[in-house]
């Protein structure tokens, strides 16, 4: 009889500590860690990890399958690159709570702020739910094959208790405050695994309204802090753009709420570029709050957060222009050879891109911020790989180039613009926050800006580029920014490092294979909706609760995920 589930043989375990890598076994049963080192017995199954490294799972805690979740039991793409359990419901939007007549207006926010379509959400979403518990059970309800958790998201909660006043960014009135904080309190009770709100003007529906948090006052979310505590347990995770009205003063107001509740705040950290940056001022902030005791942890992004322009993404540098419009609906062959009549591309190249688009990042862009992406992607392009300085050594504009560049072959080809961590024209600025202990690596939004942002991949990319490629960090401290860093700021304590007794979320990963694929494009979202895609390679096996979801890449159909609750 056997004595374990499985036994993972011969591995280099990197145990998500931060400590050296060390050869032995791993042994599970029951969905726990039950042996490690020289594992005696027999299992019902055998892994050989010779030459590979055994890691946790990974806890990506910056996601949005809010609604994906619901509807597919294979969260791809993160599921690709070793996450097992992802946190949802960030960046203050979700959908739940919910009334019925305001569901339209949730799906409008989550259209603008995370670029997943309405037809998509329409008919994905069953809607048997009305209050965030219920939410909570509705996942319940579905296996997958990746863990996933679900903060309270502010902007359901500002509409549902407040209505068109919330959509107006009208401040709460105390009635309002209590009722959020009570929600909140149920929430965490039922199992969120905090709350989370936005104070950016770049989150708004496609109509262009701001986010329903966006001027949302201290006492406000003081209380839903402090609905929080009441529950005893959760976070809050906050994006801002640092400005109202100005970066220590909207700090300062965050410190007060954190202290005030007791609560741990994470919050995003990125280095802008057409403004004055202060990812550094917001760092020393955080450290100081460490040093008196008060945990603001910012979350970073391991690479410059960019979009992928092209005919195969749902933006382009003329998704806007009145002919493209006329063509953008033709299958992407057709569409190439509509685009390669010298009428149709001359009539494109001589309109404005810029008055009718919807896509309020893409005024930012210039040429010199666009690159040839390539294959393999390269993330990292040099001043001299832009649209702008090709063109000019090629004596053309740089909108022909970039028109000849996407309909070049079958019409597959991306352009990279870089929006964030880029302004140097190198990654230093990520490298110098990922080198600051007090930050969490993140921000890979799985789920979310399906047609034009692909990072969830994030965690490969991470192994590969700053572990085998740069060498910045040894694989074993990127191990522990990916497992058990990121688990303990969620409050998990269960999973995140190869120990006895801990949850068996395993990654079995052939490190000198670990890269990213090319992206692609599909259209496996309900109501045949088209979303981007990027395998990875180097992993040979995945294990979620002792099961084996993935091997050597592909899914084995095991569905043991499932929704985690937040402690109570």
């Amino acid at each position: 009889m056997s004595n374990f589930d499985l036994i993972i043989r011969n591995g280099t375990l990197v145990d998500g500590s931060g400590g050296p890598p060390y050869e032995g076994d791993l042994a599970i049963a029951n969905g726990k860690i039950v042996g490690i080192g020289n594992v005696t017995g027999v299992s019902a199954r055998e892994l050989d990890a010779r030459d590979k490294l055994v890691t946790p799972g990974f806890v990506d805690i910056h996601t949005h399958y809010d609604g994906q979740a619901l509807w597919d039991p294979h969260l791809a793409p993160s599921a690709w690159h070793g996450v097992t359990t992802a946190i949802m419901g960030n960046c203050g939007v979700g959908f739940a709570p919910c009334r019925a007549d305001d569901r339209e207006k949730l799906v409008a926010l989550m259209e603008g702020v995370e670029d997943i379509p309405a037809p998509v959400m329409h008919q994905g979403l069953k809607w048997n739910w009305s209050s965030f518990p219920e939410y909570l059970d509705a996942l319940d309800e579905r296996p997958r094959d990746i863990d996933v958790g679900a903060l309270l998201p502010h902007a359901a909660v500002r509409v549902f208790v407040m209505g068109d006043r919330a959509l107006d960014l009208q401040n709460a009135l105390p009635s309002d405050i209590e009722k959020m904080r009570k929600i909140a309190t149920e929430a965490v009770r039922a199992g969120a695994m905090g709350f989370s709100t936005s104070r950016t003007t770049s989150h708004r529906s496609l109509a262009g309204d701001y986010i329903p948090t966006l001027r949302a006052q201290e006492q406000e979310l003081t209380q839903i802090a402090l609905g929080l505590a009441d529950a005893g347990s959760g976070y809050m995770e906050v994006v801002s753009e640092w400005n109202y009205p100005d970066v220590l003063t909207e700090f300062a107001m965050l410190r007060r709420i954190a202290q005030t509740s007791g609560r741990n705040v994470l919050f995003s950290c990125t280095e802008h570029h057409t403004k004055a940056s202060f990812w550094d001022q917001l760092l020393a902030q955080a450290n100081a709050a460490k040093q008196a005791g008060i945990s603001m942890r910012p979350v970073c992004a391991p690479r410059a957060i960019g979009i992928l322009l092209g005919l195969e993404s749902s933006q382009n540098p003329f998704s806007a222009t009145p002919t493209y419009k006329s063509v953008a609906r033709l299958p992407l062959k057709e569409r190439v050879a509509a685009m390669r009549n010298p009428d149709t591309r001359a009539k494109i190249l001589s309109e404005d891109p810029r008055a009718g688009s919807t896509f309020p990042l893409f005024h930012r862009l210039s040429y010199s911020q666009m690159y040839v992406f390539g294959n393999p992607p390269d993330y990292e392009p040099k001043p001299q790989q832009s649209l702008q300085v090709i063109a000019d050594q090629r004596g053309c504009t740089p909108q022909e180039l970039a028109y000849d560049i996407m309909v070049e072959g079958d019409g597959t080809n991306f352009i990279y613009a870089p929006l964030s961590n880029y302004k140097s024209l190198d990654l230093s600025a990520c490298e110098a926050m990922l080198a600051d202990p007090i930050s969490i690596m993140g921000l890979g939004d799985g789920g979310a800006h399906v047609g034009c942002i692909l990072d969830a991949g994030f965690p490969t990319w991470v192994l590969s580029y700053w572990g085998k490629t740069r060498k910045r960090f040894t694989v074993q401290e990127l191990v522990r920014r990916l497992t058990s860093d990121t688990a303990g700021a969620a409050g998990l304590r269960d999973r995140g490092m190869l120990r006895v007794g801990m949850k068996a979320d395993v990654n079995i990963i052939d490190y000198e294979k670990i890269g990213l694929g090319q992206p692609y494009t599909t259209h496996d979202l309900p109501a045949g909706g088209q979303r981007l895609l990027q395998k990875a390679s180097g992993y040979d096996a995945t294990i979620v609760s002792g099961v084996v979801t993935y091997r050597h890449g592909e899914a084995t159909g095991a569905l043991p995920g499932r929704l985690v609750r937040g402690q109570r």
